[in-house]
C-alpha cells in the first residue's frame, strides 16, 4: 500500500491524499508538478527514477487506510 506521503520533498507544497497533482517514483519519492516538470525535469533526484502521477486514494477509504503524516521536506541552507 503506497504510504501517500503529505508533502513535496523538494519544496514542501501539501499534497494530500487526494491531490490528483503529485508524482512520485517506484520507491514513492513525491514531488509536486512544479519540481517534478521544472527543475527535477521528470527524473527523481534521490534514484533517478522516473516521476509519474499518484494514484489518489478513495476518500472513503482514508479513514481505515490513513495517508502517512511523515513529511519528507528539508530546507535547504
Amino acid at each position: 500500500m503506497l504510504e501517500m506521503r503529505p508533502d513535496c520533498e523538494a519544496c514542501g507544497a501539501d499534497l494530500p491524499a487526494d491531490a490528483e497533482r503529485a508524482l512520485i517514483c517506484s520507491f514513492e519519492c513525491t514531488f509536486c508538478p512544479a519540481c517534478a516538470r521544472g527543475p527535477l525535469a521528470g527524473t527523481c533526484p534521490n534514484c533517478g527514477g522516473e516521476l509519474r502521477p499518484r494514484p489518489i486514494r478513495a476518500t472513503a477509504l482514508l479513514a481505515n487506510y490513513p495517508a502517512s503524516t511523515e513529511r519528507r521536506y528539508t530546507a535547504k541552507a
